[in-house]
């Protein structure tokens, strides 16, 4: 009777140790293949990094380069032709849309259309039409700090045109590096 359950236990033991032999057996040979492939690849091999650091220095000198050059090359002025004077040449560019905004503690809105001037080539009319949203939003966040009381001022257009401009060109220079609008116009403006 004891061999006969010695011999069962021994039936029953076997299966589970070929499973486990199967598995270590298994996991040996994606190890050897793992390392196999790494070897192949030349992941072992001692690398050389000089080359690399070189690259690396001639393109953060070519980077800096360049943000130079950028700096230089802003658009320069168009002069006017005048025999006596030199004078800048006016180029204009009216924004789509028109900007609503309502006033500060009012029911009252302010609606404007608004117009740049340059003395700049093109690339000042593209980077306003590129980053138009931004001036949009930015030109909106001034007129919505207009009070009532703002409105009666006599001055009032030039100073809230002024200080439009100062913050379009602000956000000109955060992403292009130069602003370029002499001044800003209303070819419309309605407040009610």
């Amino acid at each position: 009777m004891a061999d006969e359950e010695t011999e069962v236990e021994v039936k029953k033991k076997s299966p589970l140790v070929k499973i486990i032999l199967i598995a270590v057996v298994a996991i040996l040979v994606l190890a050897g293949t793992v390392v196999g492939t790494l070897f192949v690849t030349g992941f072992f091999d001692k690398k050389d990094t000089s080359a690399a650091e070189a690259q690396l220095k001639a393109l953060e000198k070519e980077a800096s380069g360049a943000k130079n050059a950028a700096s230089e090359a802003q658009p320069k002025k168009v002069t006017k032709d005048s025999p006596e004077l030199t004078r800048f040449e006016n180029h204009y560019m009216e924004l789509e849309k028109e900007l609503v905004a309502n006033l500060t503690n009012s029911r009252k809105v302010i609606q404007v259309k608004l117009a740049i001037m340059t003395h700049y080539d093109e690339r000042v009319f593209k980077n306003v039409k590129k980053h138009e949203f931004a001036l949009r939003s930015t030109a909106l966040d001034v007129m919505r700090l207009t009070t009532d009381a703002d409105l009666s001022q006599p001055d009032f257009r030039k100073k809230m045109a002024e200080k439009i401009r100062l913050e379009l060109n602000a956000v000109l220079e955060k992403y292009e590096d130069f602003g370029g609008i002499e001044e800003v116009f209303f070819t419309s403006f309605v407040a009610q």
